[in-house]
């Protein structure tokens, strides 16, 4: 892969606990393959709507930051948008920062999971994997991409031993189907890198950006899981045998 010298960038913040561990550089790279319907970013869609940026440039942002974050524990996490989509941008920013002695995360979908070359992902300390859904119809439905490049994604970090933690959005009416949250959870304890399970509830913080959009939200009308649900999903996991937070 030949080294990018810049890229599509949407914009970078400080977080904490919802990015990787500690206290997190995030960039927001731009653009993404997929259309989840419960998407929180419609901002990040088009590369063409992002700022093209140096390498030079982001790792002098990254700089600003790094005492800060390394002494909380956290280090880099690129993200977007789909940073896959601009494989060569995002493998030299996880090979700078790894270089510097930062920890790296990359935040992916999967699904361009063949993009990521075997020296990207050496460079890459965690993987935060988006399993949107377990079931194919409805992992189109609800993503307008397939299922199968993202368990080949997972299946490959598995053998490669790049630890990850697994995202799971539930949606009421969309992925809280017990029997396909049991199955992806026996998946999952298959996988020997996996960490950690995140269910995360839907939300509508999002729903702003869409009308600055002038873009309708699809999910406007679905509401969010209530406790009792989000728990029952995370027992899922925990039956077998994979922490879920």
């Amino acid at each position: 892969m030949r080294t990018a010298t810049t890229g599509r960038i949407h914009s970078w913040d400080l977080s904490t606990g919802v990015d990787g561990p500690g206290t997190r550089f995030v960039l927001f790279v731009s653009g993404c393959p997929l259309r989840c319907l419960y998407c929180a970013n419609p901002d990040t869609w088009h590369m063409r709507d992002g700022q093209e940026m140096s390498v030079e440039a982001v790792m002098g942002e990254i700089g600003k930051f790094r005492d800060f974050v390394t002494t909380a524990g956290g280090g880099v996490t690129i993200t977007g948008g789909e940073p896959l989509l601009q494989p060569a941008f995002t493998a030299e920013i996880l090979r700078r920062c790894k270089a510097a002695g930062l920890h790296t995360a990359l935040d992916t979908s999967g699904f361009l999971g063949a993009r990521a070359t075997d020296e990207l992902l050496a460079d890459t300390d965690l993987v935060l994997l988006d399993i949107k859904s377990f079931d194919v119809n409805t992992y189109r439905k609800l993503t307008g991409g397939e299922l199968a490049p993202t368990l080949n994604f997972a299946t490959r970090l598995d053998r490669l031993g790049v630890p990850m933690w697994i995202r799971y959005v539930l949606v009421p009416g969309w992925t809280d189907d017990l029997a396909s949250v049991d199955a992806l959870a026996r998946f999952v304890s298959g996988l020997g890198a996996v960490e950690r399970v995140d269910v995360l509830p839907f939300h509508k913080l999002g729903a702003s950006k869409y009308d600055a959009l002038g873009v309708p939200f699809p999910l406007h009308d679905t509401p969010v899981p209530g406790p009792a649900l989000v728990e029952r999903v995370r027992a899922c996991f925990k039956e077998h045998g994979v922490p879920a937070f």
